[in-house]
């Protein structure tokens, strides 16, 4: 498994370019992304149907981690719906209301943005990626991608969150692949 902390990076605009360097120096501390990479027994494109069009099974598959996921707006599978997370992180119960940005049917990709929950207590913005590459017919690697601001810079990287979403997958992985 590669997990990987790129360096700080700020969105450029207006108001940033027009405010200090010590503004634009302080916003580059509290932005950041966290990527993790790592090889799964499933094919690519059931990892992806799992989180693209199915995330309410994922219960099923993980209950220790996820005890629910439910729809609170559109529907599954389409971009734009909204669903809620119920889940455990570091022996918490937590919430998650995650809009769904985008679905790549061709790259295997699906994009949420957090806009309600836990991790809204701590992070002004909150994006995660998931990305499934096939490797061979039923191997696939996966890539999830964590692209956040900080609320304020004693608020730690997300690192628990990446591992907690490495674990997910693996024991999904596990689930279909015991059967």
């Amino acid at each position: 498994m590669l997990i990987t902390s790129l360096p700080p990076h700020t969105t450029t605009n207006a108001t940033t370019v027009k405010e200090s360097n010590q503004v634009r120096k302080m916003s580059n501390l509290l932005c950041g992304k966290l990527e993790a990479c790592f090889a799964i027994r499933l094919p690519a494109s059931q990892h992806h149907d799992i989180f693209s069009g199915r995330p309410h099974h994922v219960s099923s598959m993980a209950p220790t981690k996820i005890k629910n996921c439910a729809l609170h707006e559109g529907d599954f599978g389409k971009k734009g719906s909204i669903v809620i997370w119920d889940y455990v992180h570091d022996e918490v119960h937590k919430v998650a209301k995650e809009l769904v940005e985008d679905i790549d049917d061709a790259n295997f990709s699906t994009t949420f943005k957090v806009i309600e929950g836990n991790l809204l207590k701590e992070y002004k913005e909150f994006k995660i990626v998931v990305k499934a590459t096939p490797k061979s017919e039923n191997t696939s690697l996966i890539h999830w991608t964590m692209e956040y601001e900080k609320l304020n810079e004693d608020v730690p990287e997300p690192f628990s969150v990446l591992k907690f979403l490495v674990h997910l997958s693996k024991d999904i992985d596990d689930h279909h692949t015991k059967k």
